[in-house]
């Protein structure tokens, strides 16, 4: 059985940095792209970064330039780095494997909180 393991949230101030992770296991996890999702209760899920199996990246503009996603292969892993962290950024924060076209290879992580607040 596919396992996606979130880790890293926590409680921190306005302008704090923050290093979630999503280790993947019982996948080849090289073949799939990666994506962060964030989600208040109640709201919808919101897409906000992901890498492609070649190590391309989007961002929405809410997130880019203080956010970063990046993959390390060889321990089936993505992190999403966060810098200059503000309120509107507590949510819970999910990770995303999917495999491009098709109807089955999609898996998600348990979220881990964030909430940024003074």
């Amino acid at each position: 059985q596919v396992h996606l393991v979130g880790s890293g949230g926590g409680v921190l101030q306005p302008g704090g940095t923050l290093v979630c992770s999503c280790v993947a296991s019982r996948i080849i996890f090289k073949i799939y792209n990666v994506c962060w999702y964030r989600q208040d209760p109640g709201k919808h899920r919101e897409l906000f970064a992901n890498s492609t199996t070649r190590g391309a990246t989007n961002y929405t503009n809410s997130v880019k330039r203080r956010f970063t996603i990046s993959r390390e292969n060889d321990e089936s892993t993505v992190y999403l780095q966060m810098n200059s962290l503000k309120r509107e950024d507590t949510d819970d924060y999910l990770c995303n494997v999917f495999l491009n076209g098709l109807s089955y290879g999609n898996y998600w992580g348990q979220g881990t909180q964030v909430t940024v607040s003074s």
